[in-house]
């Protein structure tokens, strides 16, 4: 369990950094924009790269995935239909969604994998999941409402528009990577690898540096954070024990991982994004914090509960 705890405990550490020298003036609340751009377009590109191109293809699908993609598509339906009836836009819907089941697979999920499941390769098929088909999707209708005034799109163009995305790109040349199992010379990697090192940090700095501004952008708990936070750390975990335990018949330990990594919390990639797109920013901070002090209980109580 401490490997739990220490790693929850290096997020909200940094992110702590980013707030601290936002009050203290060494960097003004216009330099998250700068940083959350470099996260976007060089160093999550890296990291991902990176990520997928050591990824096991052959793990992709596994009972895991199976449980993941089962249990964020029953939150993901609850939020679009309360998106509805609030009458919320494509990109706060998007959002939202994304708030309320993309998990923290990266470097939250793979020491949760590496040191409390004993097998960090049980995370990638999630992590491959969510680069490749969720994170897609939702940039194409990101960018397709940034559109407006209900211009009409074609379908050519929404279905490039992700393949000029950074971080779709980079994760279909990490996949392309690991598929020829071509090693690439140190010389490639090492300078990517000092990039993707960066990503972490400076999207974490950029959340904590965000929460200094005062309360223009604090957190909330208007019913969308509510919701999606509920989604996130109550019902996609209990989604995920009821298709593990009564669809695929699995007991005991054999739960554990599916259940424990589908009560991972909010990535922070999703502020990054909210940023980016410059659409429910507030939201996605909210969620992302309350997700995080949530589920370091909720996940210890599933462990020892299964284990």
């Amino acid at each position: 369990m401490s490997a739990i705890v220490g790693a929850f405990a290096a997020l909200v550490a940094v992110a702590l950094i980013g707030y601290v020298v936002g009050l203290l003036g060494v960097l003004r609340s216009e330099d998250e924009q700068v940083l959350s751009r470099l996260a976007f377009f060089v160093a999550m590109p890296a990291l991902l790269f990176t990520t997928v191109a050591r990824a096991d293809v052959h793990s992709i699908f596994s009972v895991v995935l199976v449980t993941n993609v089962a249990s964020l598509f029953v939150v993901q339906v609850i939020f679009l239909v309360m998106a509805a009836v609030w009458r919320r836009t494509r990109s706060e819907a998007t959002i939202g969604v994304l708030a309320s089941s993309y998990v923290n697979a990266g470097n939250l999920g793979v020491p949760v994998a590496a040191y409390v499941l004993g097998d960090g390769a049980l995370v990638a098929p999630i992590l491959l999941f969510q680069l490749l088909v969720m994170a897609p999707i939702a940039f194409a209708v990101l960018d397709g409402d940034q559109q407006g005034s209900g211009r009409r799109v074609s379908l050519r163009t929404v279905l490039a528009r992700p393949f000029r995305n950074p971080l779709t790109v980079a994760s279909l040349l990490g996949l392309l990577v690991s598929l020829t199992g071509v090693p690439l010379p140190t010389l490639v990697m090492r300078p990517i690898e000092l990039v993707a090192a960066a990503a972490v940090p400076v999207a974490l700095i950029a959340y904590g540096l965000s929460m200094s501004a005062g309360t223009k952008d604090s957190i909330t708990l208007q019913r969308d954070v509510v919701l999606a936070v509920l989604l996130k750390t109550v019902v996609q975990p209990i989604a995920a024990y009821a298709v593990g335990r009564w669809l695929l018949d699995l007991h005991g330990t054999a739960l554990l991982a599916p259940m424990l990594l589908a009560a991972l919390p909010t990535a922070q990639n999703v502020y990054v994004y909210a940023v980016h797109y410059r659409s429910s920013r507030t939201l996605a901070r909210s969620v992302v914090l309350l997700s995080t002090l949530l589920s370091i209980p909720l996940m210890i109580a599933i462990a020892g509960v299964l284990s």
